[in-house]
């Protein structure tokens, strides 16, 4: 470039002449450059979807434990040898089904001791009421001292007594026989068995065997206290209804919602609750651990997008939307409950409007877009 020379010369209006001549080249030159365009940013691809509305359960997931209906540990109430062991371990049971014989013999010896006791003291004790009519008419007559004829009363009213003990005496020896043969409570399904036959086993000392009752069969579980009022306002109006399914199978198993713990946890701040389960196939089996769903309510006409749409920023929860124009906006919404990795969107969209699920990293508001796929 060449750049004018200025003669000097001793004319201050020459000397600014030739300044303007040089700026007004500078100037030139510099609108040259600028007039060049900045190369424009390629549209970023992304993967869309449309709002839709469907219908959305209202649901409370969990982890939960299979616990039997309920539980008895089986004692011998008497001290006696073990003489018959009636059913196998794992065995299912009946109410009322003999599982264990005892030696009864010590026990049929002092029942037909007491029953004895009981006849001799009956026959003394109807002896003495005879005399007792027959010294009321003596000392009526004068016959004898009304001290004796007290006596007598007083001697029948004691014989009375006794024979009252010597059944209460009967009775119970009756009662020791009957604890001979050792039937179920409940019924179930019997654990492994802890004593065998020829044991001799004493009042209350050790567990014989176990029964757990699978049928029904409970599901416990806890959920967080924030869902408590929902949980009793729902429970309120109707049945809730609870699903189990066991992490390794596909069916879950059904159930209703019958128990709401008295208190909160204050160690976990949860609530623990149960559910009923038939248990009609013995799926279920205590002990364990399983996927608890409890369905509060359903909402009608929900508006739905992939959670992976929704975005968490400074100003809380937004999404971008694709406008017609193909740039992304950035709305703000309001979200409620997510179920099967959609989220209900409670206020921010309207049903067919296109959120972006894949590709924010590039976006801002009024970015161009390219939809991948298409």
């Amino acid at each position: 470039m060449m750049v004018p020379h200025c003669i000097e010369t001793r004319s201050a209006a020459s000397t600014r002449a030739c300044w303007g001549l040089l700026l007004g080249v500078t100037l030139g030159m510099a609108a040259c450059s600028t007039g060049q365009q900045a190369p424009q940013q390629p549209p970023a691809p992304v993967t869309i979807a449309k709002v839709v509305q469907k219908d959305v359960p209202v649901q409370i997931t969990a982890i939960g434990r299979v616990d039997p209906y309920s539980t008895v540990s089986v004692r011998s109430q008497i001290s006696a040898e073990v003489t018959d062991v009636c059913f196998k371990e794992g065995q299912d049971v009946a109410k009322g089904f003999c599982l264990f014989k005892l030696d009864c013999r010590p026990y049929q010896a002092s029942l037909r001791q007491a029953e004895a006791n009981l006849a001799k003291d009956t026959a003394q004790a109807l002896n003495a009421r005879e005399e007792v009519k027959r010294y009321a008419y003596l000392v009526e007559k004068g016959y004898v001292a009304r001290e004796q004829y007290e006596q007598f009363v007083t001697n029948a009213a004691a014989l009375d007594a006794t024979v009252k003990a010597d059944r209460a005496i009967v009775e119970n020896s009756r009662v020791q026989i009957q604890y001979c043969n050792i039937a179920a409570p409940i019924e179930g399904r019997t654990g492994s068995l802890k004593i065998n036959r020829g044991n001799v086993v004493k009042a209350n000392d050790i567990e014989m065997v176990v029964i757990n009752q699978i049928q029904p069969i409970y599901v416990t579980f806890a959920v967080p206290e924030k869902e408590l009022f929902a949980v009793k306002e729902y429970s309120s109006k109707q049945r809730l209804t609870v699903e189990a399914l066991i992490p390794a199978d596909k069916t879950p198993e059904e159930g209703v919602l019958t128990f709401i713990d008295n208190t909160v946890d204050a160690a976990t701040g949860t609530i623990t609750l149960k559910g009923t389960f038939p248990n009609g196939d013995k799926h279920l089996w205590p002990g364990l651990f399983v996927d608890v769903v409890l369905g509060l309510t359903t909402l009608t006409g929900a508006n739905v997008v992939p959670s992976q749409a929704v975005q968490t920023g400074q100003a809380g929860l937004y999404v971008f939307v694709v406008k017609p124009d193909m740039t992304a906006e950035s709305r703000p919404v309001t979200a409620g409950r997510t179920w099967r990795g959609e989220t209900v969107i409670v206020k921010g969209l309207d049903a067919g409007e296109t959120v972006v699920t894949e590709g924010h990293v590039r976006l801002i508001t009024g970015t161009k877009v390219v939809i991948q796929g298409q």
